[in-house]
């Protein structure tokens, strides 16, 4: 087994979760307003959704990593599009929407189905899957099979652990997400993105140089 390349992915996949994690988006708000009128609880179960929601897309990013590795051309045009959508991502962490928990109308009775729904009806779960899911795992598919796993695990478990910290903190109002320590988190998280940015345009950079 190449450890430094389990590892490597399995570092990539806690900072992407972590990322993710204090990033405002519908399942985030999901979570503040469970944990705001069901308290913490309620709150840590719309947070664990992605364990359930993840799954299938896991799945098949593994079996898109195995075949992108083997398609140069198909690899360069994903890591681009990946980049393009990471810097998104990092611009939204300096200019966030401030969740609104008002905002939020997804009528069912339990905190972990309105979690789960929330995330199976977020378009950016998808895409954040197929672009940048896909071609961290394929830089090691083929080298190491356990690597992908290492990243999804990884990054399943970090952004839950994330939202459920953060729902225990508000529940005990230890947070405040218009408070200038949130945004600064964010905006650490925002540079992060554009690191990972380059380092897909690098990718994509070198396959056109020596893949194509």
């Amino acid at each position: 087994m190449e450890t430094d390349l389990v590892l490597g992915l399995a570092l990539a996949g806690i900072t992407l979760g972590i990322v993710e994690g204090v990033k405002p988006g519908p399942l985030l708000t999901t979570v503040l307003k469970e944990t705001l009128t069901s308290g913490f609880r309620g709150g840590m179960r719309a947070a664990s959704a992605p364990i359930f929601t993840d799954g299938p897309l896991i799945l098949f990013s593994i079996y898109l990593a195995s075949w992108i590795a083997n398609q140069p051309l198909v690899f360069c045009g994903i890591s681009i599009v990946g980049a393009i959508f990471l810097s998104r991502m990092g611009i939204e962490c300096f200019n966030p929407e401030i969740p609104d928990i008002d905002s939020t109308d997804i009528d069912l009775s339990k905190s972990l189905k309105k979690g789960i729904l929330t995330n199976l009806l977020n378009p950016n779960a998808y895409i954040f899957w197929l672009l940048i899911g896909g071609p961290l795992m394929a830089t090691a598919a083929d080298t190491e099979p356990v690597a992908p796993f290492a990243y999804a695990i990884s990054f399943i478990l970090s952004i839950v652990i994330v939202k459920i910290l953060l729902a225990y903190f508000i529940s005990k109002a230890q947070v405040n997400l218009s408070s200038e320590r949130y945004l600064l988190a964010l905006k650490i998280c925002g540079i992060a993105m554009f690191c990972f940015a380059l380092s897909f345009v690098y990718q994509a950079f070198d396959i056109w140089q020596n893949g194509l």
